[in-house]
């Protein structure tokens, strides 16, 4: 047990001439669990969805919101998450939160019901809306911007990778022995990051002094939970029916309300000021690009090779995993690299790997073509993600303050929902007429792609806007770790 009174191990300062203390490895290591758990947890479900729908005898409208679940509670309560952590302290927050995913993921294994799974999982995601910003702003605080944070930030995506990967292989093995363990491997893990947070994750003082904006709140949540909900729901009931229109129609109010609100509160849920930060701005889009098109693609490469090629979720799986290999071997490096070109270059090269990858595609027929097609495909959004993903969390935090660290992760981390939301539903959409059968590759797989592809397009033209700009500690030296505050 590491006494509280003592952090001179965890606050020695940590540049390119020395080395970080035991404690704030394990600090980060804690940090890049919680991310770990979250590729895990969605990677794997998505392999096991087969599965579950045949044990438990689940339509295909049913089934998507097993994951749809997930989305909405993700997605709607980012915000609310990020801010909490800066008022009550992102270590009480993540702990907490923590705490809750695993219990969530225990209820998901005794469950013979639909329903209730999609009720567990609305509850993960829920959780996940917490631990995602107050992990993400504890590692931004703790590391300051520049070259430290840029390291500290290629091992945490070398861990989100990982993590999905894992979720991958250990979904398509599962799968095929019982899908309620896919559920139950989650809950240890996150008890295990539970207690390790507790004794390594210094207590820290710093927090927002501001009061609780519960209009902002209860606005904000309600917009994006029905945004979600909207987005999800509309293939189903019709882009143009009554209760799809209306729903559009009470976000705009909610969401103008909410603007109103913010405008007028002593202590707002999000300081709208906070977008003048074109950065932010440009990260957050290029986040809703990244993760909007890479969700839909996955949703219809799974179609393709399970229901057009006819091949087994493992035989899915491994033809995926090169992607995540190559993001997890290259996250030692992209620190350096992010430190050297600075984030928004990464981040268009980032881009136009999407964009190779997804037209590539285009390319796919009834007939297998790995070598030519799927391979090079998988290889092209390893690339792009390896590219982007630590660059955008680097840039969506860089200048702002740290007492609003969970404002603004916690805003990328909705961008990357919420986009991935939009995309997915929008392409269902074109897709969800046309029947998939064995050796037919059906013509609206081609109309999906090409939107999918405009999506990454862009995402590069919000990038490319800030190529020449300099970040702190770009081409610099690098500089200690700031020291970890800690009340006995």
């Amino acid at each position: 047990m590491i006494p509280h009174g003592s952090v001179k191990d965890a606050s020695e300062p940590a540049s390119s001439g020395t080395r970080w203390s035991p404690r704030l490895w394990g600090t980060l290591l804690v940090l890049c669990t919680v991310l770990f758990l979250d590729g895990l947890d969605v990677s794997m479900v998505g392999v096991a969805l087969p599965a579950i729908q045949a044990d438990l005898g689940l339509s295909t409208a049913t089934l998507q919101w097993i994951v749809s679940g997930y989305v909405l509670g993700y997605g709607g309560l980012l915000l609310l998450g990020g801010r909490t952590a800066d008022l009550l302290g992102r270590r009480r927050v993540l702990l907490v939160a923590l705490a809750v995913f695993a219990v969530a993921s225990l209820l998901s294994v005794f469950t013979d019901n639909g329903t209730l799974l999609i009720a567990t999982r609305f509850i993960k995601g829920v959780a996940a809306a917490f631990t995602a910003p107050a992990g993400l702003s504890i590692l931004t605080t703790t590391f300051p911007e520049g070259p430290v944070r840029n390291r500290a930030l290629g091992i945490y995506t070398v861990f989100g990778a990982s993590g999905f990967s894992s979720g991958l292989i250990l979904g398509g093995l599962l799968s095929e022995f019982d899908w309620r363990v896919v559920f139950l491997l989650p809950a240890p893990l996150a008890l295990a990051a539970l207690v390790a947070g507790h004794y390594l994750i210094p207590h820290s003082s710093e927090r927002d002094e501001g009061g609780y904006d519960l209009l902002g709140a209860v606005t904000s949540t309600g917009a994006l939970l029905l945004l979600v909900f909207t987005v999800v729901s509309a293939p189903e009931a019709g882009w143009t029916s009554v209760r799809t229109l209306g729903s559009f129609a009470l976000v705009a109010v909610l969401a103008v309300s909410f603007v109103a609100v913010e405008r007028r509160v002593a202590h707002p849920l999000v300081r709208l000021s906070i977008f003048r930060n074109k950065l932010l701005v440009s990260a957050n889009l290029s986040a809703m690009a990244v993760f909007g098109s890479y969700v839909a693609f996955q949703f219809l490469v799974a179609l393709y090779l399970q229901n057009v090629l006819g091949w087994s979720p493992l035989e899915m799986a491994l033809a995926l995993l090169p992607a995540g290999l190559i993001v997890a071997f290259s996250g030692s490096a992209m620190g350096r690299l992010i430190t050297r070109y600075g984030p928004a270059r990464l981040i268009a090269l980032g881009m136009v790997s999407f964009i190779a990858a997804y037209a590539l595609f285009l390319r796919a027929d009834a007939e297998p073509r790995f070598a030519t097609v799927i391979l090079p495909t998988a290889l092209l959004l390893g690339a792009g993600f390896a590219l982007a993903f630590s660059s955008l969390n680097s840039q969506a935090t860089a200048g702002v303050a740290d007492h609003e660290q969970g404002l603004a992760s916690g805003l990328v981390q909705t961008s990357f929902q919420i986009g991935g939301a939009v995309v997915l539903a929008v392409s269902t959409a074109i897709v969800s007429d046309a029947p998939v059968t064995r050796g037919e590759m059906p013509e609206s797989f081609r109309p999906a792609l090409l939107l999918i592809t405009a999506v990454a397009a862009l995402g590069l033209v919000s990038a490319v806007r800030h190529w020449s700009h300099r970040f702190p500690g770009e081409e610099a030296e690098t500089e200690p770790v700031r020291e970890l505050e800690t009340v006995a």
